[in-house]
This record gives C-alpha cells, sequence and structure tokens, in this order.
C-alpha cells in the first residue's frame, strides 16, 4: 500500500506543476490553445492511477 500512496503522491505533484507551468504560460506568454492541452493532458495522470 505504501507503493500505492507515493504514486498517488507523485501524480499529484506533479499535476500541481503542471497547472503552475499552466499559468506561467497563460500570463506571461499569452498563449492559450497549447496551454489548455497542457493541463488536460498533466490533470488526467491523477485520474489514471486511481482508476488503475
Amino acid at each position: 500500500m505504501k507503493r500505492e500512496g507515493a504514486i498517488l503522491n507523485k501524480s499529484y505533484d506533479f499535476a500541481l506543476d503542471i497547472i503552475n507551468i499552466y499559468d506561467d504560460i497563460r500570463i506571461n506568454r499569452k498563449e492559450f490553445t497549447l496551454s489548455k492541452q497542457l493541463v488536460r493532458c498533466g490533470t488526467s495522470i491523477g485520474a489514471n492511477v486511481t482508476e488503475a
């Protein structure tokens, strides 16, 4: 069970990093299309881990 917790924690931390990158891209570089796709892909990992 410890492994599962570690994987969930890492995927959650990764999703938070992706959201921070998204904010940087959206605000500083004024790019919206690719940044939205990045958020969708980066945060779906947590859902896949939970489902597995």
